[in-house]
Parts: structure tokens; sequence; C-alpha cells
């Protein structure tokens, strides 16, 4: 079986749980009230798109990185 390997955004909400976002799979913005559940909805999406014989991505030859922006003023 093929295995597939996502970057996964989870993104803790101020009301509790977690948005979780994948950004290569458009679409897959999706939430849980905890990590596991956030987790369990991603692949929800990921089984559903097999399901519907959707194209399934991977981030295999991808990565994420962060960068650093000095704040500017939009008033001169």
């Amino acid at each position: 079986m093929k295995r597939l390997s996502y970057d996964v955004i989870f993104r803790s909400e101020p009301e509790g749980g977690f948005t979780v976002i994948v950004p290569s799979l458009p679409g897959c913005i999706t939430y849980g009230r905890n990590l596991q559940e956030a987790k369990k909805m991603a692949m929800g999406y990921i089984i559903s798109l097999k399901k519907h014989k959707e194209a399934i991505s991977s981030d295999k030859k991808s990565f994420f990185s962060s960068m650093e922006i000095k704040q500017i003023s939009v008033y001169a």
C-alpha cells in the first residue's frame, strides 16, 4: 500500500479545539475538539477523495519554513 505524507497546520482556536489545514489538499480545512479529532477529520477528507476517485496529492517533496517580516506602517 502506498503511503502518503502531508504537512498539516493545526491552529488552536480561542473557543477551544483546533482548525486543521492541509495545504496540498485544496479545500481541506476542518475542525476538531482536540488534536486527535482534528487529525481524524483530515483523514476523513482524504478518504472522501479516494471514494469519489479524486486526485490525491502528497507533500513528499514539500516542506514548511517560516520567515519574519519587519512590520511596516501603512501611514507614512
